[in-house]
C-alpha cells in the first residue's frame, strides 16, 4: 500500500524539461580575435600580391567560424582595404604604411579569406581579391581641382615615366636601372600642366656607362643579387618646364619561400612576344590602377579547396543566421526602461575613411 501511495505521488510530480544551453554569441567584427585573423589575412594578402602597393585593413566587414571539431574551426572573413603608399616591393613594414587619403584618389580592396584554426594557430587556406578606384565624382566632390588617376598607358604618363629614367641613368655612376611597371599616375591642367608618375624600377648588370654602348645587353640581376626599388617623377610642361626624378633601391631581398623571385613585378612580364618596354603588363593597358586580382590556394594548407570558398561562405552565414536566432530566443529578459542595446557585432569599426 505504501508503495502505491509513493508511486501515485512520484507521477503527480511537475515533470521539468531541461533547457537547452544558448548557443555562444556570434563573434563581433571588432573582437580581438577577429582582429587577429584579419591581421594574418592580410600579411597573407601582401605577401602573394605582385603588383601595385601594399594594402591595409580599413574595415572588418564579417566574419563567421564554423567548428570543425575540437580546437579546429574554420573562419571566413570579408575585409575593406585600402592602398598605402609603400609599394609591394618595398622592405618598410605596413605599420609604418601611410594610407593614401581620399584626395589622393583612394584605392580600396574588397577580399574574401578562409582560414582555419588548429590548436590556436591560424592558417590561410585561400583568398580572393578585387580593387578598384573611387568615383571621380566622389573624388570632384570633396576637391574639385585634385587631379585624377590617369590611365596607365596614358601617352604623357609613358612620356614622362621614360624621360624620368632616362635622366635618373643619365646622372648615375651606379647600375642601370630597367623598367618594371608603372603604379599610379595623375595629370594636372590648371594652374599649370603637370604629369605625375610612380614606377618600379630594377638594377641590371651593367653600369649607367655601359648601357650606353649596348643597353640591349643590360638584364636584371640574377635572383640572388636583384635590387628593386622605386620611383617618382613630376614633370612639368606648362607654363614652364621642368622634370624631378627620385630614386630609391631597396637593396638585395630574399623573398618568402613560397613566393619565387619570377612572380615579382616586371619579371613576370618576360614572356615571348610581349613588349615589355612601357612597363606594362599586358593586363594593366588602358586601366588606372593595378587590380588587387588575388585568388590563391594555399598549396600547404591542410584543406586548400578554395574553387569551393564561395559556397562555404554562403553555408557559413546561414550558420550563423542560426545561431544569431537562436541566441535571440534565449534573449527574453525584458530589459528596463532606457536600455540601448549594444551594436550588431558586424560591420566593425572604419579606421581611415569610407569610400
Amino acid at each position: 500500500m505504501k508503495a502505491l501511495v509513493a508511486l501515485i505521488l512520484l507521477v503527480q510530480l511537475p515533470i521539468h524539461k531541461a533547457v537547452p544551453a544558448a548557443p555562444p554569441a556570434p563573434l563581433g567584427c571588432d573582437d580581438p580575435e577577429s582582429e587577429a585573423a584579419a591581421e594574418v589575412a592580410l600579411n597573407y594578402i601582401n605577401g602573394h600580391s605582385h603588383h601595385g602597393y601594399k594594402f591595409a585593413l580599413n574595415r572588418i566587414e564579417d566574419i563567421r567560424v564554423v567548428p570543425q571539431g575540437p580546437n579546429n574551426d574554420i573562419i571566413f572573413l570579408e575585409l575593406d582595404l585600402l592602398e598605402t603608399t609603400c609599394p609591394i616591393l618595398s622592405p618598410t613594414p605596413l605599420a609604418n604604411c601611410t594610407v593614401r587619403s581620399f584626395a589622393e584618389h583612394a584605392v580600396e580592396g574588397d577580399c574574401d579569406v578562409k582560414l582555419q584554426k588548429v590548436d590556436g594557430t591560424l592558417s590561410v587556406l585561400a583568398s580572393k581579391c578585387h580593387s578598384h578606384a573611387d568615383s571621380s565624382e566622389d573624388i570632384r566632390k570633396v576637391c574639385p581641382e585634385c587631379p585624377l588617376l590617369a590611365r596607365m598607358n596614358d601617352t604623357e604618363v609613358l612620356e614622362t615615366v621614360s624621360a624620368a629614367l632616362n635622366d635618373y641613368n643619365s646622372k648615375t655612376t651606379d647600375s642601370y636601372l630597367r623598367l618594371l611597371e608603372i603604379g599610379r599616375a595623375k595629370i594636372q591642367y590648371h594652374p599649370g600642366h603637370i604629369v605625375v608618375t610612380e614606377f618600379a624600377v630594377g638594377a641590371t648588370n651593367c653600369s649607367a656607362q655601359e648601357a650606353k654602348a649596348n643597353v640591349g645587353a643590360c638584364q636584371l640581376l640574377p635572383e640572388d643579387q636583384s635590387n628593386f626599388g622605386f620611383c617618382t617623377a613630376v614633370m612639368v610642361k606648362a607654363p614652364s618646364q621642368d622634370l624631378q626624378v627620385d630614386c630609391q633601391l631597396y637593396g638585395h631581398q630574399v623573398p618568402a619561400p613560397d613566393i619565387p623571385l619570377l612572380s615579382w613585378p616586371g619579371v613576370t612580364y618576360a614572356h615571348p612576344g610581349q613588349d615589355t618596354s612601357a612597363g606594362l603588363a599586358p593586363s594593366a593597358v588602358g586601366i588606372k590602377n593595378h587590380n588587387l586580382g588575388l585568388f590563391h590556394n594555399n598549396p600547404v594548407a591542410s584543406e586548400s579547396s578554395s574553387s569551393e570558398i564561395l559556397r562555404s561562405m554562403l553555408a557559413a552565414k546561414s550558420v550563423a543566421k542560426r545561431a544569431v536566432a537562436e541566441a535571440a530566443q534565449h534573449d527574453k529578459v525584458p530589459r528596463p526602461v532606457g536600455f540601448v542595446p549594444p551594436p550588431p557585432p558586424c560591420p566593425g569599426r572604419i579606421r581611415y575613411f569610407d569610400i
